[in-house]
């Protein structure tokens, strides 16, 4: 099955995320079908914190994609700041 999550990355106490489809079984950085959007937790304000795809995204929930609570949340939030 194929989920929408997070993929960790960044160096130790700055993380940084790439939103992925990814298939369920493969391990939580590893590999991935396509990277969708990212988060950065720590963005200045200057910098945007979240970037989304929304059509991707569209197309992999159409396919049967499931989305984590934590990017459902994070997809929310995009949504009611733009």
């Amino acid at each position: 099955m194929v989920v929408i999550r997070l993929a960790r990355g960044g160096a130790k106490k700055r993380p940084f995320f790439n939103i992925v489809a990814a298939d369920k079984r493969d391990r939580r950085d590893g590999r991935f079908i396509e990277r969708v959007g990212y988060y950065n937790p720590v963005a200045s304000e200057k910098e945007q914190a979240i970037v989304i795809n929304a059509e991707r995204l569209q197309h992999w929930i159409s396919n049967g994609a499931k989305v984590s609570d934590t990017v459902a949340r994070l997809v929310k939030q995009s949504a009611k700041a733009a």
